[in-house]
């Protein structure tokens, strides 16, 4: 019986029954593909697919594809139901398109290729008939809860790393800041901000004052001039 996991990964360590188990690094597409498929499930169950399994297969002979998703319907208008509303959810939710469908016209076995993972939408006798599961011996099989429980681990650990990463840079730009600014002036000859504005207002009080006596003077010289002219 296979138990919650570590996706595939880099190997960090093996559990009592001696299986690997694998860390949580994965990279922003490998986190992406999980979300299409997680998303891809939650439509076989909505859809009352049976016996939905998530097959993580093995790097060494998988192919392109890192995932199967098989689910089972009971009869052919179920199975086609099941993979038109993956493939519209798929595209309304994420623009994402499968690169080929397959099967759809007699719906005894519809697959949908996305590249990264692929659907296989079985009639159940034809499930049964091809045993997909058998034929991938080397795959991890995984319900759609312990696939959820699985992405929720890594999302949570992308969240945390982010966090930290933040907290690390919060002092380092703090310190930034501060080597920025310049020191202020000191000593006998800095005069505060103050002192400089009061100076300034003096200096141009003095200036108008001076200004306006010249005025007076000027005027009172052109009013003798008009005067002695006149007698």
């Amino acid at each position: 019986m296979w138990g919650v996991r570590l996706p595939r990964g880099e190997a960090a360590g093996y559990d009592g029954h001696g299986e690997p188990t694998y860390s949580m690094k994965l990279s922003p597409a490998q986190k992406q593909t999980r979300i299409l498929v997680q998303t891809a499930a939650a439509v076989c169950e909505e859809k009352k697919g049976q016996h939905t399994r998530i097959l993580e297969l093995d790097p060494v002979d998988s192919g392109l594809s890192d995932f199967f998703l098989v689910t089972s319907a009971t009869n052919e208008r179920q199975a086609v139901t099941i993979a038109d509303e993956i493939e519209l959810r798929l595209k309304r939710e994420f623009g994402v398109y499968p690169n080929s469908v397959e099967g759809r016209r007699n719906g005894e076995w519809i697959l949908l290729d996305y590249v990264d993972f692929v659907v296989h939408v079985f009639l159940a006798e034809r499930r049964e008939f091809y045993d997909i599961e058998r034929l991938r011996k080397s795959a991890r099989p995984l319900s759609p809860a312990e696939f959820d429980t699985e992405l929720k681990a890594a999302l949570a650990e992308k969240t945390r790393a982010a966090r930290g990463k933040r907290a690390v840079a919060k002092p380092a730009q703090a310190s930034r800041k501060a080597a920025r600014k310049k020191p202020g002036k000191s000593g006998a000859g800095a005069a505060p901000k103050g002192g400089a504005a009061k100076a300034a207002r003096a200096k141009k009080s003095a200036t108008g004052k001076r200004s306006a006596a010249k005025k007076t003077a000027s005027s009172g010289a052109t009013r003798k001039r008009a005067k002695k002219t006149r007698s």
